[in-house]
């Protein structure tokens, strides 16, 4: 008989109940025991729906109030030693204050950093190690949770992240020193873990490790090799996981550690499932993940029956079936969309009905001959979905592809080289030393929800919605000008999300209701659909700049969400390379940036957050990516004039190993997040010798906490040591969107106090 299982559902709930319990929380409204009492009942309805949809396993350990990679470092002890109060042991406010620097009990203090989960739009928080790292069993989470769905009469399996890609995704901060080194402190918690949970009656237990599809360090392999040899617990079956792309060099490691069995991807791996197959024991379970966990489009069971038939022949009741990864990638429920046109909705699929679809699948393979007319006719609909989307003319529009053929090599390069445009660009601006900026968004009140809100209902008149947005720009232009700022910003009250913003004003985009992912904590976003060629019918943020700009005399900044960001942050069409559809989106983009600086526009920021997350984990391929990454921004930027300034923005990540990628993006500036890591990040491109100016953040605005000017002088004092003074810009880490205007005010002040010190200190120095 062939099992199904899933690595994991979406935590939110399908109305961000989780969202809606954990701010509640930290803003005093319920205690912990009511936030515990909401959280078992969204457990228990999870587990529900995904025993119903026919699961042999439900996942256990999925579930987290914050992020799962944190979770881990509470279990095995690593908590920081400023994140605990004397006498503390570790609890649910350890947890929000290594996540956002504060919770509701105990001193406010710098949260860890936050970086990218691989390469998707997941954020999890990074654990820190010193050399001295000690770990112990600490939390009691997982086994509360076991015990929990035990009761309820579910058949578990507990879902644990793996030591090696544990030690992989922490980082040291007092010292470099090899993190491997800690791994013979830590297998004996994992043995602690493994033997608890074989007490409580667990069957089969799921380990995480998702480096395996990376192109790992030797040491790295050989770690991978002898914990599996460590954690050996008889009569507990460890069902190995990786996801995200194929095992590439590492397939023959995976396929031979001493486990009961090995889950692999098989949308971005398919690859790969022949070799896989050749290579595995004969005793060993191989779960095939086959239905996408990382995007909504319906799945063609027929083409993965074919896929599935010759491994079934030769595993036989050693196949399960599984989707390729944890369904925290996905919106929760389809059936709550309402509004969408039907026959998009029908190419479609989120979590419960990719659950749905495994169940068919499931039944092809494990049939019972009276319950086989379901499956037949969910086969039937699926292959009519399939060819009613292949056939459809709203996908591709003449007019797109022949724009697209007839780009020129000159409309990815700007007029002259920086130097050039960087001496008009400060003649023109006239800005002094440590210009002050913030990154786009200013906070989004009740008020401005509930404005936009009937608007899109249909509950107010377009005079009156833009009757309030005028007076919201205008408040926010004041405070700006109040607060001393040097380059200022609309604030966007009229925009939802940065993506969605956008993709409403561009062909080829759809939109739902309620299809909510988790990005981190309790930051949820709704992707939009790309499903068809993208083009610009009209100005999509021109009124609001040139409104902005008649309010102020300082220099007004433009803001726009970049292709390749509108492209990862979407869930993407897949009838076409990625590459093209990022390029549509740049051609659109390109349009709107000429149309801003037509209307007097000096400034124009073009945000790439997750333009180092769409690297690929495979490093052969990265060439590729970066080429067509890299042309999409030019070809979206590179029209202006010289004097027109662009700046780009780009989040928590790493840029090692990419800085001649972002230095050929050629933006005039650059802002990247850096406070959470005291200005390490800033060490890329000082070993690069970045030529063009930057930004680095000074204010974490994922924490509710206001940093004192001195803090911010002292990290703009690091800075300066890495980047000439005249090319360092001053800014926050990110938009300030999701902060409330008391302590955005308060921040804001400081960080311009700061770099006023700056200047006083130069000018004597000269």
């Amino acid at each position: 008989m062939t099992l199904s299982h899933n690595l994991g559902f979406p935590r939110i709930g399908v109305n961000r109940e989780l969202k809606r319990a954990v701010e509640a929380y930290w803003k005093g409204v319920i205690d912990g025991d009511e936030l515990g009492r909401r959280g078992r009942e969204l457990r228990a309805r999870h587990w529900q729906q995904q025993a119903q949809s026919g699961l042999d396993f439900v996942p256990v350990g999925d579930f987290s109030w914050y992020d799962h990679v944190l979770d881990t470092s509470m279990m095995l002890g690593a908590v920081p030693p400023r994140f605990r109060n004397d006498g503390e042991s570790i609890n649910l406010d350890t947890c929000f204050r290594m996540a956002r620097g504060r919770a509701p009990s105990g001193r406010p203090t710098t949260a860890c950093e936050m970086t990218k989960w691989f390469d998707s739009n997941y954020h999890y928080i990074v654990p820190e190690f010193s050399q001295e790292q000690s770990f112990n069993l600490a939390c009691e989470k997982l086994f509360e949770e076991v015990a929990e769905a035990q009761a309820l009469g579910y058949k578990v399996k507990p879902v644990v992240l793996g030591p090696v890609s544990y030690l992989w995704l922490g980082k040291s901060k007092d010292n470099e020193f090899d993190r491997l080194q800690l791994l013979d402190r830590l297998l004996p918690v994992y043995g602690e873990i493994l033997n608890r949970l074989k007490t409580l009656g667990v069957e089969w237990l799921q380990i995480d490790e998702p480096v395996l599809v990376l192109d790992l360090p030797v040491a790295w392999r050989r770690a991978i090799e002898s914990s599996y040899h460590h954690l050996q617990v008889k009569g507990l079956n460890v069902l190995l996981t990786t996801y995200f792309g194929s095992l590439g060099n590492n397939l023959h490691l995976a396929c031979n550690l001493p486990v009961a069995g090995l889950h692999v991807d098989a949308v971005r791996g398919r690859d790969q499932l022949t070799s896989i197959v050749d290579h595995l024991p004969v005793y060993k379970v191989l779960s095939v993940g086959l239905i996408d966990g990382r995007n909504i489009w319906r799945s063609d069971l027929d083409r993965m029956i074919a896929t599935l038939n010759p491994i079934k022949k030769r595993l036989k009741d050693r196949l399960w079936l599984a989707p390729s990864c944890s369904l925290l990638h996905v919106p929760v429920d389809l059936d709550k969309e309402q509004q969408l046109d039907t026959e998009l909705k029908s190419w479609l699929a989120f979590a419960c009905q990719k659950l749905d679809e495994l169940n068919v699948l499931k039944q092809v393979f494990s049939p019972e001959q009276e319950a086989m007319t379901k499956p037949l006719q969910a086969l039937k609909e699926a292959r009519t979905v399939v060819r009613s989307r292949v056939g459809s003319p709203r996908i591709h529009r003449d007019d797109v592809i022949n724009r697209q053929q007839n780009i020129d090599v000159e409309m990815f390069n700007r007029r002259s080289d920086y130097a050039q445009r960087a001496a008009k660009q400060r003649e023109q601006l006239a800005l002094p030393d440590y210009p002050t900026t913030t990154i786009g968004s200013f906070p989004q009140t009740i008020e401005i929800r509930r404005v936009r809100r009937a608007y899109k209902q249909g509950e107010m008149s377009q005079q009156d919605y833009e009757t309030h947005i005028r007076k919201e720009i205008a408040e926010i232009v004041a405070q700006q000008e109040e607060l001393g700022l040097d380059v200022l910003v609309h604030g966007e009250p009229e925009r939802n999300d940065m993506v969605e913003y956008f993709g409403e004003q561009l062909d080829g985009f759809a939109f739902t209701e309620n299809g909510w992912v988790q990005s981190y904590g309790s930051r949820c976003v709704k992707p939009p659909i790309i499903y068809g060629d993208v083009k610009r019918q009209s100005d999509m943020t021109v009124e609001w700049a040139c409104y902005a700009r008649s309010l102020t005399n300082k220099p007004m900044k433009g803001m726009l969400t970049g292709p390749v960001t509108m492209l990862q942050w979407s869930f993407v069409r897949d009838d076409q390379p990625r590459s093209e559809t990022c390029q549509q989106i740049a051609l659109a983009l390109r349009d709107e940036v000429l149309a801003l600086e037509r209307a007097g526009i000096q400034v124009i920021q073009i945000d790439e957050p997750a333009f180092r997350e769409g690297l690929p984990l495979k490093r052969r391929e990265w060439h590729a990516y970066l080429q067509w990454a890299v042309d999409a921004f030019r070809l979206s930027s590179a029209g202006v004039k010289n004097e027109t300034q662009i700046h780009t923005h780009m989040c928590y990540a790493e840029f090692n190993d990419i800085i001649d990628a972002i230095a050929r993006l050629d933006a005039d500036v650059i802002t990247i997040e850096t406070s959470r890591s005291d200005m390490e990040l800033l060490n890329a491109f000082t070993d690069f010798q970045y030529p063009n100016e930057i930004g680095p953040g000074v204010y974490d605005i994922h924490s509710p906490n206001v940093p004192t000017v001195e803090q911010m002088v002292t990290l703009l004092k690091r800075a300066a040591s890495c980047i000439p003074a005249q090319r360092l810009w001053v800014n926050p880490d990110c938009g300030l969107k999701t902060r409330g205007w008391t302590e955005v005010k308060a921040g804001l002040l400081n960080m311009v106090a700061a770099a006023r010190q700056l200047r006083t200190e130069s000018a004597m120095l000269e």
